[in-house]
Order: structure tokens, then C-alpha cells, then sequence
């Protein structure tokens, strides 16, 4: 139990802002226990029900969570902080950060003039040209287009679509493992996340049935790509999961296609299925720059309806000048020849480094888009490992919620030549591990 830092308050909201103010200064850690409500009660001089309210608010926003006899503790990932991967150390060869490789991403040039306007873009808050590049852009592949909108990058989009959909407390299916910024996502917006697994067909049928059955409003999924494993729905995977979703059509269902154009021919897809309530966000901050905080949506009417009608209460549009500069990004041949050969590169990127491993009888993820996810025992052995061989690898606890450890690597900067190099190590490092653990 945490001792060093005294929780002090005379009133629900007090106790809640104390214990607050602990886990953002970092005398809280996760994982570090909350006296018993009616002990602190005691300490405090108030009502137990006044702490039990206290806990619950920081429940329900997720600071904390309880774990039956094991009490209330502070979340491992609680709303206030972040899955922040660690900083690079200097001399690694970084493979953690899950980002493309900068050789296949154009030059970004915004317009070259700006004309100032009279008000604000409230009235027309959509380029007509870049609305119409959009609706080709998903049609192309099956996404119904009759209604799209923008948003500023893709967990902009999400949180806005949840917190006008959802109420605090509400259940959110997540995949698990999954996206680690979605992770933090959630329960800041004051949603529980119940995890669906993950296997390399993608979300798993039964799993999704079970969260279904459980109450949850929502699901959040990847169609490809999946992050962190590289999953990608197969057909029959996808029909499956439409057949399922079609028994509870109250249900709104969010695709994450955030690796469209790098990541081959269009993946089977959930919006091309004639959902009920349904939206499909896709960027370009893996295909045109990192710093393009664009995001484009496309939906059933009262999704697109509800999401247009909170963005016009608070940022209002995205802008225009964004806009233009992605219109020319999709309009030049060259950024298309580019990003074509940023998509061979990475696919040859990632079967070379799952071949090597597989040499070494190492099993990884056999999947899509820019990482390889790999199975261990025991995370902290192996990034420290692979730490002192000179590489940088993500541990799988950011990823997860009661998925098996596992590390993330990201194969998109990784040239063949060094894959081989990176799958001895990793031997080496499993090797050391196991003689040290034994098992």
C-alpha cells in the first residue's frame, strides 16, 4: 500500500481532487493501493459513504480501478497520464515508436498564399474539392460515401464520436491487445473498456459475442493493420463478424483504417456492410506526414449527424489551409509513385524480419501493416535484452489490458539487411532468458 502520500479532503470532490493531484505529480504510482474506505473515512473525520462516493468518481473516470478483495488501486494506465513509451536512448537503433519511415513521405507545402476571410468557415466548413476526393476515396472501396466529414486525426474523431454516443460508465468493446493511445482514450472520456481478443483474422467472433451480450455500447476496430499485432480481417472473418454485430444494430461500430494506401488492396471491410449505426475514420499521417492532423469519416446519417453537430460547438472545421495542402498531396502523381514504394518497402521490411525470426523458431505475428508482434514470457527481460544489443523495442504492457505479454517491433525503418542481425539477438536474448527464469 502506498504510505508516503497523505489523501486529504473533507468532501467527495475534495478526496477525489486529492487523489488526482497524487497520480499527475507521480506519488501515486499504478498499481499502488487506496486505503480502505473505511479507514480513510476514519482518518478524514467523514462518512464512509463520502469516500465511497470519492472512489467512485475516480472509477468512473479512469484513475482507479477495484479489484474485489485486492481493494482500489490506482489504474496502470489512469486518465490523468499516459501509455507514453519511455524516451529513446541514444546509441538504439529505435524500433518502438511505430511511425513510417520518413524516406517514403513526401515534402509537405502548404499553399503558397492565403487569402485572409471575413467571419469564420462555420457555414462551409468542408473544401467542395476535398469532400469530393473523399467520397471517391472510399467508394473506391465499397464504404458507403452519401455522408463524410472531417475531424483533426483519427483519436479526435473517435472521441467525439463516443462521448456524443455514450454516458460515463458506459461499456466500450476494445481490442485487446490494441492501440495504446485508444487505451488511454476511453477512460478518460469516463468509459469502461471491456477487451475483445485479437487473433490474425482480427477481432475474435466469440470474444465480440461475449462483450455484446455483456451491455457495451460501442466497438473500436481495426480492419488492417492492426496495431500492435498486424491483424487484417479475412472475408469470411469479416461476414462472421457482420452476422454477429447485425443482432445488436443499437450498437455503433468505429473502423480505424488509419493505414490506407500503404497496406495493399482493400481490406474487407465492416462500413461496406450495411451497418445500422457505423463510421469509418481514415488518416494520412502514415502515408503523407506525421503533422497532417486531417482525418476523414464516413458514416451512417445520424452518426456523421451527431459528430458534425459537437465539432461545430467547439473547434468548428478543420482548416482550410490543412485542406488545401492535402487536395495537392492526392492530386501529384509523384507523392502517389512515392507512397507506392513506401508500401513494397514496408511489406519486404516486415516478412523479412517475421523470416528471421521464424529461422531462429521464434513465432510473430504474421500480419499486416508496420510491426511485428512477438510472443515472450517475460517482457522487461527481453527489451533490456535487446537494450545492451543496441536495439529499442516496445514492451507489450502498453498495449494490453488481459491480452498475453508480448513486444512490439517496428519493422517500418528496418532494411533486410538488419533483420537478420536483430533475429540472432533476439535468440540470444530469449536464450539468456530462459536459463536465467529456467521453464
Amino acid at each position: 500500500m502506498a504510505t508516503q502520500y497523505g489523501i486529504q479532503g473533507t468532501t467527495a470532490k475534495g478526496i477525489a481532487a486529492s487523489v488526482e493531484r497524487g497520480v499527475t505529480d507521480g506519488d501515486l504510482a499504478p498499481g499502488d493501493a487506496l486505503p480502505p474506505v473505511r479507514r480513510l473515512a476514519d482518518e478524514l473525520g467523514v462518512s464512509p459513504g463520502t469516500v465511497a462516493t470519492a472512489y467512485k468518481e475516480l472509477r468512473r473516470r479512469g484513475l482507479v480501478v477495484t479489484r474485489g478483495r485486492g481493494g482500489t488501486v490506482v489504474a496502470e494506465a489512469p486518465s490523468v497520464a499516459s501509455r507514453r513509451p519511455p524516451r529513446v536512448p541514444e546509441g538504439l537503433v529505435d524500433l518502438a515508436g511505430g511511425h513510417p519511415d520518413p524516406a517514403f513521405l513526401p515534402m509537405l507545402r502548404p499553399p503558397a498564399q492565403v487569402r485572409p476571410v471575413y467571419g469564420s468557415h462555420r457555414a462551409a466548413p468542408r473544401l467542395a474539392v476535398l469532400e469530393e476526393l473523399t467520397r471517391g476515396w472510399f467508394a473506391r472501396d465499397g464504404v458507403p460515401a452519401e455522408r463524410v466529414t472531417f475531424a483533426h486525426g483519427a483519436l479526435d474523431c473517435i472521441a467525439r464520436l463516443l462521448s456524443v454516443e455514450l454516458r460515463p460508465g458506459d461499456p466500450v468493446a476494445v481490442e485487446d491487445p490494441g492501440f495504446h493511445h485508444l487505451l488511454d482514450l476511453v477512460p478518460a472520456l469516463g468509459l469502461r473498456m471491456v477487451p475483445v481478443a485479437v487473433d490474425r483474422e482480427g477481432v475474435v467472433p466469440e470474444a465480440l459475442r461475449t462483450a455484446l451480450r455483456a451491455g457495451v455500447r460501442a466497438l473500436v476496430c481495426t480492419p488492417r493493420a492492426q496495431n500492435p499485432t498486424g491483424a487484417a480481417f479475412s472475408p469470411a472473418r469479416r461476414d462472421e463478424l457482420v452476422a454477429l454485430l447485425r443482432e445488436f444494430p443499437e450498437v455503433l461500430v468505429v473502423e480505424d483504417d488509419y493505414t490506407v494506401e500503404i497496406e495493399g488492396p482493400a481490406a474487407p471491410t465492416l462500413a461496406a456492410a450495411g451497418l445500422d449505426r457505423w463510421a469509418q475514420v481514415r488518416t494520412v499521417s502514415k502515408r503523407l506526414g506525421v503533422d497532417l492532423r486531417w482525418a476523414a469519416v464516413a458514416g451512417d446519417p445520424v452518426t456523421i449527424a451527431r459528430h458534425d453537430g459537437r465539432m461545430l460547438m467547439t473547434s468548428g472545421w478543420v482548416s482550410h489551409v490543412l485542406q488545401e495542402t492535402v487536395v495537392a498531396l492526392f492530386s501529384d502523381p509523384e507523392v502517389a509513385r512515392l507512397v507506392a514504394a513506401g508500401e513494397a518497402a514496408y511489406a519486404e521490411r516486415r516478412r523479412a524480419l517475421g523470416d528471421a525470426l521464424a529461422s531462429y523458431g521464434i513465432r510473430s505475428s504474421e500480419g499486416t501493416g508496420l510491426n511485428l508482434w512477438v510472443p515472450v514470457r517475460d517482457e522487461s527481460a527481453v527489451v533490456n535484452g535487446l537494450r545492451t544489443q543496441g536495439w529499442w523495442v516496445a514492451a507489450g504492457a502498453r498495449f494490453r489490458i488481459a491480452a498475453p505479454t508480448g513486444v512490439r517491433i517496428t519493422t517500418a525503418t528496418l532494411v533486410p539487411a538488419e533483420a537478420e542481425r536483430l533475429a540472432a539477438d533476439f535468440a540470444a536474448v530469449l536464450g539468456d532468458a530462459q536459463a536465467t527464469y529456467g521453464g
